[in-house]
C-alpha cells in the first residue's frame, strides 16, 4: 500500500505542529505546578540526579555497582512516591506533568521502525480526505445516498433493461469495487452522457478506498495533462511541488481521471495519456476514468495503443438516462 508523498509531507508537518503545541502546553503545566508547589521542582531535580548516578555506576568498571544501584533505586522510588503525594495535595492529578509524548508508541516520530505509526496514519487520512475535497463537493457522496429514483424505469430496447436497472447493476459493481479494493482489483471506465452520476460514484469509491488507507488522487483530465505539460516545458514556479503532483498521478494506489476528452487535444496530451496509462498498468496501480464521449468518439480522438488499453484493461460501465442536474432544475 503506497502513500502519496505530497500528502504524507503535509501530515508530517501537522504532526510537528501538534508536537510543538503539546510541548508548549507541557511547559505551561510544569510552570504552573512549580509555582504552586516548589517542592515538586526540587523532587524532579533529585529524581533526575538519581537516574544520572545509576547510569554512572553502571558504566564504572572494576567493581560491582549492583548494591549501590539498588540503593539508588529505592531512593528514586521514595522520591517518586513523595512527588505523587505532593501533586495530589496541590490539587493536581498524579500524571498531570508526566506525559512526555503525544504518542507513546512512536514517541512522536511518526514511525515505529520503518512502519508508519497509527498517529501519523490518522493525520495522513485526514489530509487525504482534504485533498479530495474537490471531489466531495456536497459532503454526502456515499453509496447510501445514491438515489436510483432519478433514473427512468422504462425498458431501453438496445439495452434490454431500464436505465434504473442498469444503474442498480453499476452501483452494486462500484460498491463491491470500493469495499474489495486491492492489488487484484481491475480498472474502471465510467462512460455516458453528462449528469448521470459518474463523478458521484467516483467520489463514493474514493471515500471508501481512502478510508481503508490507500492513497487516492482525483483530478480533471485537463488539469492532469497541464501538469505534465508544465513539467515537460519547465513552466512551473514550484518544480518540487509539481514533481510531487506528477508522482501522485503515477504512483497513487488509485487515480481517478474525470472528464477524459475535455482536454485540449495535442500530440503531447495523447503522449502524456499513453505514458500515464502504461506506467500505471505496468506497476499494477488502479485507475478509474470517466468520460462523456462515446467509445466511437474516443476511438476517433485517441491512438489505437490508448484505445487498446482502455478497452482491454478497463471494465467499461455504460451509464444511461437523463441528465439528473437538469431534472433537478425541472428542465
Amino acid at each position: 500500500m503506497s502513500l502519496d508523498g505530497k500528502i504524507l509531507a503535509k501530515a508530517k508537518l501537522r504532526l510537528e505542529e501538534r508536537k510543538r503545541d503539546f510541548d508548549i502546553q507541557r511547559d505551561n503545566r510544569l510552570r504552573e505546578v512549580y509555582v504552586k508547589c516548589p517542592r515538586i521542582m526540587m523532587l524532579d531535580r533529585e529524581i533526575k540526579g538519581t537516574i544520572i548516578e545509576v547510569i554512572g555506576m553502571a558504566l564504572k568498571s572494576g567493581q560491582d555497582p549492583s548494591e549501590a544501584i539498588a540503593a539508588l533505586g529505592d531512593k528514586n522510588q521514595y522520591l517518586q512516591t513523595e512527588r505523587v503525594q505532593e501533586l495530589i495535595s496541590a490539587g493536581f492529578s498524579p500524571d498531570y506533568i508526566d506525559d512526555e509524548y503525544l504518542c507513546s508508541h512512536c514517541r512522536d516520530t511518526g514511525y515505529i521502525g520503518t512502519e508508519v505509526c497509527s498517529c501519523l496514519k490518522k493525520l495522513y487520512n485526514e489530509q487525504l480526505k482534504a485533498s479530495l475535497s474537490s471531489l466531495f463537493k456536497l459532503g454526502g457522496e456515499t453509496f447510501d445516498n445514491f438515489d436510483l429514483s432519478w433514473y427512468d424505469d422504462t425498458p431501453i430496447p438496445e439495452l434490454g433493461m431500464s436505465a434504473r436497472s442498469n444503474m442498480e447493476t453499476i452501483c452494486e459493481a462500484c460498491y463491491r469495487y470500493a469495499n474489495k479494493f486491492g492489488s487484484q482489483s481491475t480498472n474502471l471506465f465510467l462512460n455516458g452522457s453528462p449528469g448521470l452520476g459518474k463523478t458521484f460514484l467516483s467520489a463514493c469509491i474514493a471515500r471508501v478506498v481512502a478510508e481503508k488507507g490507500f492513497s487516492v488522487v482525483y483530478d480533471m483530465a485537463c488539469s492532469i495533462f497541464s501538469a505534465f505539460e508544465d513539467e515537460k516545458f519547465s513552466k512551473s514556479d514550484d518544480p518540487v511541488f509539481l514533481r510531487s503532483e506528477l508522482k501522485g498521478y503515477l504512483e497513487s494506489d488509485l487515480l481517478i481521471i474525470d472528464d477524459l476528452g475535455t482536454e485540449m487535444m495535442t500530440k503531447f496530451t495523447v503522449s502524456a495519456l499513453y505514458e500515464l496509462l502504461n506506467t500505471r498498468l505496468i506497476a499494477g496501480r488502479k485507475t478509474i476514468i470517466s468520460s462523456n464521449l462515446s467509445m466511437d468518439e474516443l476511438r476517433r480522438q485517441y491512438t489505437p495503443q490508448i484505445m487498446s488499453r482502455l478497452e482491454g484493461e478497463f471494465q467499461v460501465l455504460k451509464f444511461y438516462g437523463n441528465d439528473i442536474r437538469m431534472l433537478k432544475k425541472g428542465l
